[in-house]
């Protein structure tokens, strides 16, 4: 998925996705035949985009047809190739963060309802 030395990864816990996003944002630039997340963006948005989408079907499939161990094994997919496009889009997760906060209280109801305007 990455290419976090085992030896540097935080551990388990809400603080992997700022670690993870700063790998990432490392990557950006660097040389793709050395890192994945690298590769991925010197391919473009566009399979950027695709790879996320694959995904997120996969995490639906999981869901539906096999076991809680793939859904969390899809779900970390699914969450890694998110923060990749952000990257590329230029969005940090502090910025999710504050929207998720923005929102939080919010019915979901009403909050779709507001988008409308």
């Amino acid at each position: 998925m990455t290419d976090i030395p085992p030896a540097v990864s935080p551990p388990p816990g809400p603080e992997i996705i700022d670690a993870l996003a700063a790998v990432i944002a490392s990557r950006q630039g660097a040389d793709p035949a050395t890192s994945y997340t690298a590769k991925l963006f010197a391919r473009g948005r566009g399979k950027i985009v695709q790879k996320f989408g694959e995904e997120a079907f996969e995490v639906g499939v999981a869901a539906l047809v096999e076991s809680p161990e793939q859904v969390v094994a899809e779900s970390a997919d699914v969450l890694y190739h998110l923060m990749v496009l952000w990257a590329d889009v230029g969005v940090t997760p502090d910025r999710v963060w504050a929207e998720l906060a923005r929102r939080f209280g919010t019915s979901g109801i009403d909050e779709k309802a507001a988008r409308k305007k």
